[in-house]
């Protein structure tokens, strides 16, 4: 009996180790309560209907999602609302609520604006625009901490919590339009100054109300190792306190696989404590994505057999870098199918969705993402050998011997086996 708790034990023991380093993929699903009251239809790759997506996106692998969280949309345009600008609080917590019940990890996006914030544009809310910068920092301090403990109550404690939403040239930088704040690499020392310290803030009240959560820092710069190192430099030299770099890559306006992986490189060189997301990505399945800055259409059609072309050879580009421990497609929920077009939740169907618009099929890209994960309960590196003494018989995991089986495990000297 002792060889069979001893087996049993090994066998845990290889599980464990392989789930501590399990990796995380999935989606930022924010729109996906829209898409559902507006009676969005979703279909599997087959035409089968999916009844609800949380539970078969968990099916196909997925294990985390993403949702993005702005201040007030109430101020944000109409066209930005007509864009998806609608999760205020109230829209995040019963969908967060529910990405936690179906047993996903939950990334918390706050973009600390109104609005869309990005590389172009980091606008500070309405409310916030006439504070000084101490009691700006003051405000976003006592606002996340209040946002945060709003989802811990609600039952939607956030695993990872994104300080930003690609945040490479600063955030909060004042009123639409204005230049001045903005930290480039040729800014006043003070606007970068200004913006770590609101970085700082962010983070402490990240650690007091959710200190298990993992804070991310997002930037856009995938490509731009020159940028991209600067910014984590500058990060250092602040003290400022994160444990994930989120990066945003999409092919047609950072450039290819090969330059994503020269940066990753770089990255991992320089800050090797440091683990890394891929928190935004996506690639066309019908036409290209307007402003597009590069065409691999060449090697990567604009169809679900080129999607899923282009999203394999991301995953296998990824899984050569060790630090490199989640995927997220952005949006990936978008499907107007089933909707009139009178009441669309959009104004124009984005085209780097994981469902077709025209039909409500699931892409064959959106069942790749797990190859990024890979099976969090497989046992890895087992060495073929020969049945012989002492590998005649086979084990099941409660110790109980199951005779002669093909191709079975065993282990012998803390070494696992398949036999055959």
């Amino acid at each position: 009996m002792k060889t069979f708790h001893y087996l049993l034990a090994t066998l845990l023991s290889a599980f464990a180790l392989t789930s501590s380093a399990q990796k995380l993929a999935g989606g930022d699903i924010s729109l996906l309560p829209s898409y559902e009251e507006k009676g969005a239809q979703y279909f599997d790759h087959y035409g089968n209907a999916i009844p609800s997506l949380l539970p078969f996106l968990k099916e196909q692998g997925w294990n985390a999602m993403r949702v993005r969280l702005f201040v007030d949309p109430a101020n944000a345009t109409e066209e930005e609302k007509r864009q998806g600008v609608v999760q205020n609080l109230d829209y995040v917590k019963p969908l967060a609520k529910r990405i936690k019940d179906e047993g996903f990890k939950l990334i918390l996006d706050f973009h600390y604006s109104d609005t869309w914030a990005d590389p172009a544009k980091q606008w500070t809310p309405a409310d916030w625009q006439l504070l000084g910068d101490n009691s700006l920092g003051n405000q976003l301090y006592e606002y996340t901490k209040d946002a945060l403990q709003q989802l811990k109550d609600a039952g939607a404690t956030p695993d990872y919590i994104q300080t930003g939403n690609e945040i490479s040239f600063g955030m909060l930088w004042g009123a639409r339009g204005t230049q001045d704040n903005r930290c480039y690499t040729n800014s006043p020392a003070a606007n970068w100054t200004r913006f770590t310290t609101l970085l700082r803030q962010a983070t402490k009240a990240c650690r007091e109300v959710c200190p298990d959560a993992k804070v991310i820092l997002h930037s856009e710069r995938s490509c731009d190792p020159t940028v991209l190192l600067d910014f984590m430099s500058r990060m250092q030299k602040a003290g400022v306190d994160y444990d994930v770099l989120g990066l945003s890559y999409y092919p047609y306006f950072h450039g290819s696989l090969t330059t994503l992986s020269s940066t990753l490189s770089q990255v991992e060189n320089s800050y090797s404590e440091k683990k890394i997301m891929i928190v935004e990505t996506g690639y066309p399945a019908h036409w290209a994505i307007s402003g597009s800055t590069y065409d691999f259409s060449s090697t990567y059609p604009y169809t679900d057999e080129g999607q899923k072309n282009f999203t394999d050879d991301l995953i296998a580009t990824l899984n050569r870098h060790a630090n490199v421990t989640g995927l997220f497609w952005w949006w990936p929920e978008a499907n107007e199918y089933g909707i009139d077009w009178q009441n669309a939740v959009t104004s124009g169907w984005y085209n780097s969705t994981l469902f077709d618009n025209q039909t409500g099929r699931a892409y064959s890209s959106l069942s790749e993402l797990k190859n990024f994960v890979g099976d969090p309960t497989a046992i890895h590196s087992a060495t073929t050998a020969p049945r012989g003494a002492g590998n005649n018989c086979c084990y099941d995991f409660s110790g109980r011997a199951v005779g002669q089986q093909p191709n079975c495990l065993y282990i012998r000297g803390g070494k696992k086996y398949v036999a055959r």
